[in-house]
């Protein structure tokens, strides 16, 4: 096995902000709590999460009135969104809008899961994810393989 299959998980999603104090705010509201920052060149600062999930929050950003990877015509390459795991996803909903927050979709997914989405305080899509059953094949199974060729005739 190599080195590259036995990474263990995502250690950080670092988003640029253009206010730190707002940010904060905003992801404090979403249980995140500041450790540490600025600190650095950029410079970052680090908030974490109790489940341990770390954000480290780029504070060089510039005001902008949208999100250029999801509010554009032309869509560029890149991350489009940080999907968060909860267990009720529409009692997040609710916490959101009460405290504010503009719940910009909700949709129900193959399987029973549900997602709904917000945007914080410099239009990075947040997605709280509620799973369901799996609905998609297990790696390696002869679904998979399947789906794979027919991404590969498509020219995905």
């Amino acid at each position: 096995m190599s080195a590259l299959s036995r990474m263990s998980g995502i250690n950080h999603v670092g988003i640029r902000v253009a206010s730190f104090a707002r940010s904060r705010a905003f992801y404090k509201l979403l249980g995140f709590e500041w450790l540490v920052g600025p600190i650095g060149p950029e410079p970052v600062s680090i908030m974490q999460h109790p489940s341990g999930m770390t954000l480290n929050l780029i504070l060089n950003g510039v005001e902008h009135p949208n999100n250029p990877l999801m509010d554009e015509p032309v869509k560029l390459s890149g991350i489009t969104h940080i999907a968060l795991e909860t267990t009720d996803a529409d009692a997040v909903a609710a916490e959101l809008e009460a405290a504010g927050v503009s719940v910009t979709e909700r949709m129900e997914l193959p399987g029973g899961a549900i997602a709904v989405f917000c945007r914080d305080p410099d239009h990075t899509t947040i997605e709280f994810h509620q799973p369901g059953e799996r609905f998609w094949p297990l790696m390696g199974s002869d679904e998979a393989k399947a789906n794979e060729k027919l991404a590969e005739e498509k020219g995905y």
